[in-house]
């Protein structure tokens, strides 16, 4: 099991017993979703967006229009933390202060690289596509040249990252163990719903097995 090496930036201070510091759990994590938050600092001002991404192996990828301020200062300055939760149930305990919430998260510290080649950037762009919806990008239109020039495309190594893991039923205190109250947990979890046809779609083109079978 490869282990990441803990910094300063990355160690877990609060609660460090549910800290992870394995690529394998880290990776697991950000394959189970595609929307993280990139947070910066522009003129001491923070800054947190949520954006989709990707990931290939120890790399996590991300892009937008050539216009966006995260990106246009992110080239100047690519110091970024980018985070990841997935929420798994909300902790119901019989007290209020024990309420809590099971959850996975990972949080990635580093510099992020711009990808400037068009064949790289087609690639990267692939990835992305194909992480959110696994087969999409082969049945699709690729960017063309004005696309790619539009796009901005980063990626960050995993390498100074962190995991961090909620997961059980809730933990009151003793004495209020006999309270007349409902404790345990709600699980959560984002579901597919049905496809909905595009209005102006040809009659014969039929919806494809990867958006069927979604998970």
């Amino acid at each position: 099991m490869k282990k990441l090496s803990v910094t300063e930036k990355t160690k877990v201070k609060r609660l460090p017993k549910r800290a992870f510091y394995d690529f394998e759990t880290i990776s697991k994590i950000l394959d189970d979703t595609f929307i993280c938050h990139i947070g910066f600092v522009i003129d001491d001002q923070p800054f947190v967006i949520p954006t989709c991404y990707g990931r290939k192996e120890d790399k996590i990828y991300f892009h937008g229009s050539v216009g966006s301020r995260m990106l246009m200062h992110i080239k100047k300055d690519s110091g970024i933390c980018l985070t990841v939760t997935n929420v798994d149930g909300i902790v119901l305990a019989r007290s209020a202060f024990h309420h809590s919430i099971n959850y996975r998260s990972v949080v990635i510290i580093g510099k992020a690289e711009e990808i400037n080649k068009p064949d790289e950037k087609a690639e990267t762009l692939k990835v992305i596509t194909d992480h959110i919806i696994s087969g999409r990008w082969d049945d699709v239109r690729k960017p063309n040249e004005k696309e790619l020039k539009q796009t901005s495309v980063f990626s960050i190594k995993i390498d100074q990252a962190s995991a961090k893991i909620r997961e059980g039923g809730p933990v009151d205190e003793e004495n209020d163990m006999n309270l007349n109250v409902w404790a345990g947990v709600l699980p959560l979890k984002i579901v597919s719903g049905n496809p909905v046809r595009d209005t102006v779609l040809k009659e014969n083109i039929y919806l494809p097995d990867y958006i069927k079978n979604y998970k």
